[in-house]
Formats: structure tokens, C-alpha cells, sequence
């Protein structure tokens, strides 16, 4: 059974800076494309950063210059830093894996989520 944890979340004040962190465990064959995604109270999930297998990047205009998503392909971890952080970034920030488990096709994983609170 393939699982995405993340860790990392937490309260910080405008300015600072957090490290998200997602692991994915269980039988995993290969993992493609793994991303990032974040909702805040009341508005819908929004895609904030992508990188490929090959570690090509996409961010979101409001994220970009103060995160960086990377990842560790040994460790099947993604990475996501977190800089300048501001009160419109507090969501809860999702994981999001393109794994294809052993033996079985390509699928979907979601993390569980981990808050991020900015305060001002």
C-alpha cells in the first residue's frame, strides 16, 4: 500500500521561513510528476508548485521567488521551501505523487495535509 506523509507545518510569523517535507512509502515501482498544492479556509485547492522526475519546475505566480520545491528520488521525497512567507499563504498544503505501484498501473496519492499558519 503506497502512502504519502508529510511533515514540517507548523506557525511561523510573515517573513519566516518553513520546510515541508513528503515521503512516499510502500511498494513503489517508479514516481513520476510530484507537486504541492494548498487551500485555504473557504476557497478551493490550488496548485502551487510541480516537479518532474527529471527535476523540472512550474510554481504558481504568487509563490514564486520565495518557494522552491525539490526533491530526493532515492529517498522517493519531495521538498517544498518556504521563504518571505506572507498571511495569504496559511492553507493546508497537500502532497500530490504520480506513483505507479509494483506491479500496477499509474495512479494518484495524496498526502493528508499539514497546516501552515502566517501570522502578521
Amino acid at each position: 500500500q503506497v502512502q504519502l506523509v508529510e511533515s514540517g507545518g507548523g506557525l511561523v510569523q510573515a517573513g519566516g521561513s518553513l520546510r515541508l517535507s513528503c515521503a512516499a512509502s510502500g511498494s513503489i515501482a517508479s514516481i513520476n510528476a510530484m507537486a504541492w498544492y494548498r487551500q485555504a479556509p473557504g476557497k478551493q485547492r490550488e496548485l502551487v508548485t510541480t516537479i518532474t522526475s527529471g527535476g523540472y519546475t512550474n510554481y504558481a505566480d504568487s509563490v514564486k521567488g520565495r518557494f522552491t520545491i525539490s526533491r530526493d528520488n532515492a529517498k522517493n521525497t519531495v521538498y517544498l521551501q518556504m521563504n518571505s512567507l506572507k498571511p495569504e499563504d496559511t492553507a493546508v498544503y497537500y502532497c500530490y505523487a504520480d506513483i505507479r505501484p509494483g506491479g500496477l498501473g499509474w495512479s494518484d496519492y495524496w498526502g493528508q495535509g499539514t497546516q501552515v499558519t502566517v501570522s502578521s
